[in-house]
């Protein structure tokens, strides 16, 4: 043990030595926090709105009104003719093409019923699908207000079945998407940093030539590693600490569950990184490598995690795939536990996989590490 605790001590002082990684470490984390948390959001505001009035009747006035009140919608300006509108489209100046036909008040008094041409930039669909509800939701509204007005007072007479839904949005109740994302980005930036921070700090014992002389030392090997990565479950666990912190002051982000059960988790799944970590410097000769070995793993494993993009949406071999990504249990454990107040039982398929993942991936790692004595 008192060979380990100097080990430790070593790597501590080691760490705060280098000035290049203590910005890593302290500062640029908690800055892309701040910046990822605000940027991410599948909220869609400022779209660029656009239409082509036909009519110009109080009625199709009304509608333009509604879309001007909306603080999704950016409207620009109103075309001649389609042929402008379109041409504004394809230069990239509106997203959204609103086509109001001639006899839109007096066909909406007769036949109380017209179709609406609606032409919506889809080069990014996940966009256009949510400006397309946004759309839906203001149209219905003004079905709802202009229903009235056109009701003959021989309607008021008859009572319609009308069936409403009142919704109650569990775990997220202002919608806010910030309470979604902040979790996510979270586990992003605590993996990101433990795993390149283990992979280089070892690989760059290799290049500076001080690896070679720790291997002929008495030190056995199980000392040397634990040494090695014992800072930076550390580091992992503070990394968490504040980010909390930041998730709760700046954002509001609810944290319901128990505080112990999420350390309980992250400090194992901070081992699985770290397994990783030394798995890779076992491979690699230069601290590049290792970056590019590691950037390289850790864009399939986000974009697989269901962080920005749900799981249940990925083809089947694909969710396939994704039950061997320990970043998918880590989102899905800190956004039950923080957000739904999950317990223990709750989370004990991702922790059993995890501790197996643990196992395995640091199992690897002090199997490919030579040491010579």
């Amino acid at each position: 043990m008192k060979i380990l605790g100097f080990i430790i001590q070593k790597e501590f002082k080691q760490i705060f030595r280098n000035k290049g990684m203590l910005p890593i470490i302290f500062i640029m984390p908690f800055i892309q926090l701040i910046i990822l948390s605000n940027a991410a959001t599948f909220d869609i505001k400022n779209i660029k709105f656009s239409y082509i009035d036909n009519d110009h009747t109080s009625f199709s006035r009304a509608l333009i009104n509604k879309f001007e009140a909306s603080k999704y919608f950016h409207v620009l300006t109103d075309f001649p003719s389609e042929q402008l509108a379109n041409s504004a489209m394809l230069n990239g100046d509106v997203d959204i093409i609103l086509e109001i036909p001639n006899h839109f008040e007096r066909d909406l008094q007769k036949e109380k019923h017209i179709n609406l041409r609606v032409t919506i930039n889809a080069i990014d669909g996940a966009a256009a699908g949510v400006e397309s509800v946004y759309i839906n939701q203001i149209i219905k509204s003004y079905n709802k207000d202009i229903g009235l007005k056109l009701m003959q007072p021989n309607d008021l007479q008859i009572t319609a079945l009308n069936i409403e839904t009142i919704p109650s949005f569990w775990y997220n109740k202002t919608l806010n998407y910030k309470t979604f994302m902040v979790p996510g980005i979270l586990v992003l930036l605590v993996t990101m940093i433990t795993l390149f921070l283990s992979g280089m700090n070892i690989v760059r014992e290799k290049e500076i030539g001080t690896l070679e002389q720790i291997n002929v030392t008495p030190i056995k090997k199980s000392q040397f590693i634990i040494g090695k990565l014992f800072p930076f479950w550390v580091i992992g666990l503070g990394l968490l600490s504040i980010g909390l912190l930041i998730a709760k002051v700046l954002f509001d982000v609810p944290i319901i569950g128990n505080l112990a059960l999420m350390y309980l988790y992250t400090s194992i799944y901070i081992l699985v990184i770290l397994g990783i970590g030394l798995f890779i410097s076992n491979f690699t000769e230069t601290q590049q490598q290792a970056m590019f070995i590691s950037w390289f793993f850790m864009v399939i494993f986000i974009l697989m995690s269901g962080l920005f993009t749900p799981i249940e949406s990925m083809p089947k071999w694909a969710q396939m795939i994704t039950e061997f990504n320990p970043i998918k249990y880590f989102v899905q454990v800190m956004r039950m536990v923080m957000l739904k107040g999950s317990g223990i039982n709750d989370i004990l398929p991702q922790l059993s996989k995890t501790i197996l993942f643990a196992f395995i991936m640091n199992g690897l790692a002090i199997w490919s590490y030579k040491k010579t004595n």
